[in-house]
């Protein structure tokens, strides 16, 4: 009887290890994307964002922009520009013509800029959802769930081209009901970057208040 026991106990353990293992095809076409990406210098896209809330009765379009290349970027979007250098951040607030500069710390980001392309890689599992069409193309869908349960965001959809394996959108599910859905509209590969890229040059933005929250 022990040795009955002891056999299904076995097998409830290695079932448990089995469910809680990758999806081996998400896992291949993420692999892909992300490597497709990593290859590049840098990117400029530009994107729209949709909120949504259902309880709020909430739905907001917004269109921006963004240069990305390893952990720097620079965002453009409802009058706020985000600049990344990969150590210090600076956010700006065209209304007020206010910068605040802070420490960058990728820990703190819910899902940042840079992130998107390589976030599966570490706390999160990931399961192939469906196959679909984006503006006419092919796509596979890929679902992403934090390991952290503490995380607000609880759920992220990458869908991926079939052709190309390049990003078409992905949208981020949150706790407290608000979906975000980024969509690109226009990718450009490897754009001309140089020194004033991605830091914030205080001379082109006149009589702008500098707040330094380091």
């Amino acid at each position: 009887m022990k040795k009955v026991l002891a056999l299904l106990a076995l097998s409830v353990t290695l079932s448990h290890a089995a469910s809680a293992q990758q999806d081996p095809k998400a896992g291949k076409i993420l692999d892909q994307m992300s490597a497709k990406y990593q290859a590049l210098k840098g990117f400029k896209a530009n994107f729209t964002q949709t909120l949504e809330n259902d309880a709020a009765k909430v739905k907001e379009n917004l269109t921006g922009d963004i240069t990305v290349s390893g952990q720097k970027f620079r965002l453009k979007l409802n009058g706020q520009e985000v600049i990344n250098n990969g150590q210090t951040m600076w956010t700006y607030m065209k209304a007020e013509n206010e910068v605040n500069i802070s420490d960058f710390d990728p820990e703190e980001q819910e899902v940042s800029p840079t992130q998107i392309f390589t976030l599966y890689k570490k706390g999160y599992k990931y399961s192939y959802v469906q196959e679909t069409k984006e503006a006419g193309e092919a796509c596979d869908v890929i679902e992403l769930s934090p390991e952290n349960k503490d995380n607000p965001v609880f759920k992220v959809r990458l869908t991926v081209s079939k052709v190309d394996k390049s990003v078409k959108s992905w949208k981020m599910f949150k706790k407290n009901g608000n979906r975000y859905t980024y969509t690109i509209r226009k990718f450009q590969p490897n754009p001309p970057l140089d020194a004033t890229t991605f830091n914030f040059d205080k001379t082109k933005y006149k009589g702008v208040k500098v707040i330094d929250l380091r």
